[in-house]
């Protein structure tokens, strides 16, 4: 008796997507993609911070529109020499505290004082202050070359968090150094200055008690 004969099976392709379709697909795929996009997008003002952060720091432009405000905070801050000096001698710690404001460089207070120029080079010039000390040695400097960071700490508003890197940062101080020149120092006939009457308001940074550098933001001759 002969085996049955069975029948091939056909293997039935399944149906594929049409062109019409696979492009509709495609087109889909595009339109989440992108309307993820946009999602996503943060229009930022043209005045935010964020954008302005991002755009190149200009020293210039930074000296220009903050030194007036640091002029201003330094004056309102300044302690009369005298009273600052007996407070360091004091107590440093609690001078620090009251009066001054905290730098990577040390503690940087604001004073002011009146005095008659001595000896100076390199734009240096000793102020005798009445009332003072002996042993302190007050000093102001006011030019050609302006050094220090102190009107860029002196306010402790400027903070090394606002700039992109430690280069910006230091061109900061010396963008307000250079606003100082032009804004405050320009008009001073500096090699006249000895054996004259001045008032001082300006910032040092505490490095020895009993010598202080300061940093004029209004030097004014009788």
């Amino acid at each position: 008796m002969s085996a049955p004969v069975t029948a091939p099976v056909q293997n039935k392709a399944r149906p594929g997507l049409s062109k019409t379709a696979k492009r509709g697909v495609w087109i889909g795929v595009i339109v989440v993609v992108v309307a993820l996009m946009v999602l996503g997008t943060r229009f930022v003002p043209s005045d935010s911070p964020l954008l302005q952060a991002a755009q190149k720091f200009d020293p210039a432009t930074f000296g220009a529109e903050n030194f007036p405000v640091v002029q201003e905070e330094v004056v309102d801050r300044a302690v009369d020499a005298s009273v600052l000096a007996e407070a360091i001698a004091a107590d440093p710690a609690a001078a620090a505290a009251e009066y001054g404001v905290e730098s990577s460089g040390g503690t940087v207070f604001s004073t002011t004082f009146t005095g008659v120029v001595g000896e100076g080079q390199s734009g240096i010039y000793e102020i005798q202050v009445e009332g003072l000390p002996d042993d302190l040695l007050i000093r102001v400097q006011t030019g050609p070359a302006v050094t220090g960071t102190e009107l860029r700490d002196a306010t402790g508003e400027i903070k090394f968090g606002e700039f992109k890197n430690q280069i910006e940062y230091q061109n900061a101080a010396a963008a307000l150094n250079e606003e100082l020149k032009t804004q405050v120092l320009a008009g001073i006939d500096a090699a006249a200055l000895a054996g004259t009457t001045v008032t001082v308001t300006g910032a040092f940074t505490l490095v020895n008690p009993s010598g202080w550098l300061v940093t004029p933001v209004e030097l004014d001759s009788e």
